[in-house]
């Protein structure tokens, strides 16, 4: 009975996980390109802010996991940083959504595996198994190939959303290399807790400079449309949903698992986006993208292998 209450409370968790990844990705969507509030970085302070609370409610007083301190200057200096640089992926990745339709944008953020190998490479020298770096030809074919084949494409977008994954595995390898001491480790909810307050400091003057008329459209168009207060706030607690279920969904499952529901994710969010958004495709682009996950897949089950 306990095995199936674990099965039954895993399967829980990982539709959670869907709906939170999924829905604040088409919420971001919907918002910046379909509901004419076009304010990435704004919207992505909304979502630090939210992550700032709700990361201290659930690690202070629900205890989802145990506290971690910052033990000095020089770690809170580290998390300082990796926070500008996550604050970076973030935008570049909203900012993507404005041009590109979300099918395009998860084919060019599959490519993470192949960015991440380069940077290790660069710098610390780390050199993975020859297959392993064979495994990452596809995942960069399979992009350039969707790139050909994509109808709504948008060399902005593209530059932002390559940018954003490129920020995203520069900031999994400067974790990896800053955070690297045994005391100084923290596990994704606490980091996540110490980089929000950071990150809202660095979004909102970046909001206010770069947005100028932000504050304004917000209160004039929430005015018209009562809806839009309903959506920030459901579209911010996802966005902090995402990372809580990201992590009790790495803790209760292994990493085969793990990648194996994340290559599915994507392109679960693929089919639901273009049943929403009705962008079009080509037979091209889905072939594209399917090289891609392809890739991905491989470089997964090889780096587990050779680990």
């Amino acid at each position: 009975m306990s095995s199936k209450k674990q099965t039954i409370f895993i399967f829980s968790l990982v539709i959670f996980w869907y709906t939170s990844n999924i829905g604040v990705l088409l919420l971001n969507k919907f918002l910046l390109s379909n509901y004419g509030f076009k304010f990435p970085i704004f919207l992505t302070m909304c979502h630090m802010s939210a992550c700032a609370l709700l990361s201290y409610i659930s690690i202070v007083f629900l205890k989802i996991v145990p506290l971690q301190a910052v033990k000095s200057r020089a770690q809170l200096a580290k998390i300082a940083t990796l926070s500008t640089v996550f604050c970076g992926s973030v935008v570049g990745g909203n900012i993507s959504l404005r041009f590109l339709p979300v099918s395009f944008n998860q084919a060019v953020g599959a490519t993470t595996p192949f960015f991440t190998a380069l940077f290790a490479y660069l710098m610390t020298l780390k050199r993975e198994a020859w297959i392993t770096y064979v495994t990452l030809v596809p995942v960069v074919a399979g992009v350039v190939i969707a790139s050909e084949g994509e109808p709504g494409f948008h060399l902005y977008g593209f530059i932002m959303c390559i940018s954003a994954t490129a920020a995203r595995a520069f900031k999994s390898v400067l974790q990896g290399i800053l955070l690297s001491s045994e005391g100084e480790k923290l596990n994704s909810m606490n980091l996540l807790l110490y980089m929000s307050p950071f990150a809202v400091i660095v979004l909102l003057p970046a909001s206010l400079i770069m947005e100028p008329n932000v504050l304004e459209f917000t209160l004039s168009l929430g005015k018209q449309h009562k809806l839009l207060w309903l959506l920030l706030l459901v579209n911010s607690t996802m966005a902090y949903s995402a990372n809580l279920l990201n992590f009790l969904v790495t803790k209760h499952t292994s990493p085969l698992t793990l990648q194996v529901l994340g290559n599915a994710k994507g392109a679960v969010a693929v089919v639901i986006s273009i049943l929403l958004f009705r962008n079009p495709v080509t037979f091209i682009g889905i072939a594209g993208y399917t090289i891609t996950v392809l890739g991905v897949a491989a470089y997964g089950e090889v780096k587990r292998r050779y680990r």
